[in-house]
């Protein structure tokens, strides 16, 4: 059995679901979403992802981590920013000695619905298709979701040093 945290990180809405995988089983265990104020100056924003994805760890203790790469957007501020939310993310999970596994978007959404270009929508049905007690309330939260799926589907290629 492995648990598996996926991810979807962003400095309003940092999304987050744990599964646990056993070959061709998957089950739901819990999902949410983190949300840094938006009045606190970023540094505190930060800190709220790094510390809410800590206690995550703590909390459901995961074999694995997975989390989407994000995208370069049209603003390079905007881009930069997603990065810090992440990079947070990443650090919460890295200072536990967890392994971290990163996937593009589009690799995401084809290891779920076989078209690498699928909508939200698209997304949102497969993971109530394959997950049904999972009920996610936000697309953040069904992208974590999608992102832990993805994870579970690829284990079997992932060679381990």
């Amino acid at each position: 059995m492995t648990r598996i945290l996926g991810i979807d990180p962003g400095l309003l809405h940092t999304g987050w679901a744990v599964i646990d995988a056993q070959g061709q089983t998957r089950k739901y265990i819990a999902s949410g979403v983190i949300l840094p104020k938006t009045n606190l100056p970023m540094p505190d924003r930060l800190k709220t992802i790094y510390r809410s994805v800590g206690d995550l760890c703590d909390k459901f203790s995961p074999d694995a981590c997975s989390i989407e790469i994000i995208f370069v957007n049209k603003n390079p501020q905007t881009s930069l920013i997603l990065g810090q939310a992440r990079a947070s993310a990443i650090v919460a999970v890295a200072n536990r000695d967890i392994p971290i596994f990163e996937y593009e978007p589009n690799t995401i959404k084809k290891a779920l619905t076989s078209v690498g270009h699928a909508d939200k929508d698209q997304v949102y049905k497969m993971v109530r298709m394959l997950l049904p007690m999972a009920q996610p309330k936000t697309p953040d939260e069904s992208d974590a979701i999608a992102i832990a799926l993805a994870h579970s589907n690829m284990m079997s290629f992932i060679v381990h040093k």
